[in-house]
């Protein structure tokens, strides 16, 4: 099996996965608007020992419907396309994405409540999209431009432009995904390398080019190529000497 196919294979986990964490989402906010409004609170509380751990909690808690909603469909729609160009480091983008993007927002927020799946959205864009530039290979550099050009304007909201929003949350989950970029910067597919750009190409031997005489002109048929070998002595057989008499009249 060829690179390319080892790294870009669909299987039911490309849609199932990203399927159950959205999923996993919606319930934890039905659960909360229905029965737990408490848990609201478990968000990211910057430099404050019991905000820790809303650094686990906080994707899954929203404010309301509209900030679930603007969340769900780039975490799907990335989620996808990080199981399926990224298969084999897919989980550890997640995990340690939610962990490292939430301790930066622990680090640089404001004291307040960081809450939303928004940060995880953050990474997973700025991972996607300096991996396929770092990869210089052509399907995922047109992955990084689909990216650029769906969610290229969001670069915005990692910086302080609009009241009530975590964009310390954004921004570390922009710094880490680039961070991911480098560290993960060899689980990536090579470009497809053919014959005539490995090292040891020799135009002498390739069979296409024999085709063509030193003028340029195409040869549909080639002669086969015959070596002469210098026989043996066993095979030449037997050797005759002729002797000849001098007739004198």
């Amino acid at each position: 099996m060829s690179n390319n196919q080892q790294h870009f294979k669909y299987s039911t986990g490309v849609i199932a996965y990203p399927i159950f964490f959205v999923l996993s989402i919606w319930i934890v906010f039905w659960l909360q608007v229905r029965f737990f409004p408490s848990i609201k609170r478990l968000g990211v509380y910057p430099l404050e020992l019991e905000g820790l751990t809303g650094i686990f909690t906080s994707p899954f808690i929203h404010s309301d419907i509209e900030h679930l909603y603007h969340n769900s469909i780039p975490l799907f729609i990335l989620s996808v396309a990080l199981f399926y160009f990224y298969r084999k480091i897919s989980w550890k983008v997640l995990f340690f994405g939610i962990l490292l993007s939430g301790l930066f927002t622990w680090i640089i927020g404001r004291p307040a409540n960081h809450i939303g799946a928004s940060g995880l959205v953050y990474v997973l864009v700025s991972f996607i999209f300096f991996k396929g530039i770092f990869a210089k290979h052509f399907r995922l550099v047109a992955l990084s431009l689909i990216i650029v050009f769906l969610y290229g304007s969001m670069i915005w909201y990692a910086f302080p432009v609009k009241d009530g929003m975590s964009w310390e949350g954004h921004l570390g989950g922009l710094i880490t995904g680039f961070i991911f970029a480098i560290i993960f910067r060899k689980a990536i597919a090579k470009p497809e390398r053919y014959v005539w750009q490995q090292p040891d190409y020799n135009e002498d031997d390739d069979p296409f080019l024999k085709h063509f005489d030193e003028n340029g002109n195409f040869i549909e048929n080639l002669e086969p190529e015959t070596e002469e070998e210098p026989l043996s002595e066993a095979d030449k057989g037997p050797t005759i000497n002729y002797t000849y008499k001098e007739n004198k009249d």
